[in-house]
């Protein structure tokens, strides 16, 4: 309130204004352990490889305080690390709730520690496959252009000459009539970033609504974009190792009548 008044969030201040301002009390975040079936590819006293199915949300957040990957989490573990707080034990990184595919869980402190640095430094190993909008015509190439989160809109990303460096370098795997399918490799890892930069180059990822205008062609819920590979080097062992994880079946379906 400004003056006892309700005034809208572009109201320039003058002197003498008086601000109320009223803060809610801080509810205690209680995430409960769920029996949700979690698809565990690998799995050892510090890590765990998981297969995120699309539409699962990472960890807690607003709107979403039951049925995500932490809660399955912590029905499966009796131990994850503490280091990104109570909402999101374990969690090194994150993949949007309509993307598919793998991530690594740490189950201790040290084990995510570890993580971490090869993260920041950009040595993991990490690949994703696209299905996007119309024929790109190179066989191969890398997307080098900044990212920075939107004034406009928090949800969203967009390229921007002041945002974080962002790589991507992408690859044909196969063209269809009016479509691509790429094998994209992060250099970095920004929010979005394979999302943002298809679409800034003109090949959106087909059902993505965020950043791309047309239509939902295959009746899908939510962007053709997986999470295939994930190679990093073990925290303890010292050693690289590597898993893949398969597309999902609608994936699969929408590739099979693009090739029919």
């Amino acid at each position: 309130m400004v003056n006892n008044k309700k005034v809208k969030s572009s109201y320039k201040l003058n002197d003498n204004d008086i601000l109320l301002i009223n803060i809610p009390e801080i509810k205690k975040l209680d995430i409960e352990p769920e029996n949700i079936p979690l698809d565990i590819i690998y799995e050892d006293d510090d890590i765990l490889f998981v297969n995120k199915p699309k539409g699962m949300v990472v960890h807690p957040a607003h709107g979403n305080y039951e049925g995500t990957l932490v809660n399955a989490l912590l029905a499966h573990c009796k131990n994850l690390s503490g280091i990104n707080g109570i909402a999101r034990p374990g969690i090194v990184h994150r993949i949007d709730k309509d993307t598919s595919g793998i991530l690594v869980i740490a189950k201790n402190d040290k084990a995510h520690k570890s993580l971490s640095e090869q993260f920041k430094v950009h040595s993991i190993n990490r690949i994703y496959i696209a299905l996007v909008k119309e024929n790109i015509k190179e066989d191969e190439g890398t997307i080098n252009i900044p990212i920075k989160r939107s004034k406009s809109d928090r949800k969203k990303m967009g390229v921007n000459a002041l945002g974080k460096n962002a790589i991507t370098h992408f690859k044909v795997i196969d063209r269809y009539k009016n479509y691509t399918l790429v094998e994209c490799k992060l250099e970095t890892g920004r929010t979005h970033q394979i999302r943002v930069h298809m679409a800034y180059i003109g090949h959106p990822i087909v059902g993505d609504s965020t950043y791309s205008n047309g239509k939902n062609e295959f009746g899908i819920k939510g962007q053709m974009l997986h999470a295939k590979t994930l190679g990093l080097i073990h925290p303890t062992t010292k050693e690289y190792i590597e898993f893949s994880s398969e597309l999902p079946d609608d994936f699969i379906n929408v590739l099979n009548s693009l090739e029919r």
